[in-house]
């Protein structure tokens, strides 16, 4: 998967190493039934609509930095349009990274959200990129935010919001994703 971007490495925080948002051992529940896991195909599709709709939400930093490309963009659309039936996976997938190629040149709020719609786009291959959508969402209000104090109130605030926009059905599932995963996520999900 050299060259897609699928399981980008992000340049971690300043004093932490790391910056894969995969984790090395899957939780079972966030992979598909027909790859050996419990999650349904309609909860594949809510956490992918979840994901699209986080990276939608920071979409206009990238786009106010970029304005002439749409690759973002056309990653959060194919995303939705996956849960349609109208793309097939790997053309969503194929979206996201390039994305994230729209993200590798950029630095700050505009880079962390072309990464979340990357991400987006690559729920319908694997449903634990949902939580990268969201985390690269809020890292993108984080950097878009001037003050480092205001910048963290707006993580939380940003995280909070994200939390409503959580179907009920999982709701739960990415709640205890977010606990499990949160020091892979640069401790944006923290309480």
């Amino acid at each position: 998967m050299a060259g897609t971007g699928l399981h980008h490495v992000a340049s971690p925080p300043a004093g932490q190493t790391g910056g894969v948002i995969l984790p090395k051992v899957r939780d079972p529940r966030l992979v598909t039934i027909r790859r050996g896991g419990s999650l349904t195909d309609e909860d594949h599709r809510l956490l992918t609509l979840w994901a699209a709709a986080c990276a939608e939400h920071v979409l206009p930093l990238f786009e106010e930095a970029c304005a002439g490309d749409a690759r973002p963009r056309v990653a959060v659309e194919h995303a939705r349009a996956w849960t349609r039936g109208e793309v097939p996976m790997m053309e969503s997938r194929a979206a996201g990274g390039h994305a994230m190629g729209a993200a590798r040149s950029l630095t700050g709020a505009s880079r962390f959200a072309a990464y979340a719609a990357g991400q987006a786009g690559c729920v319908p291959h694997v449903a634990e990129h949902d939580l990268g959508a969201a985390a690269y969402a809020i890292k993108a209000v984080r950097a878009s935010v001037p003050r480092d104090a205001d910048a963290a109130e707006a993580g939380r605030r940003e995280r909070d919001w994200r939390r409503t926009q959580l179907p009920d059905a999982v709701r739960e599932l990415v709640l205890e994703d977010q606990a499990r995963r949160n020091d892979i996520c640069w401790g944006v999900f923290a309480d």
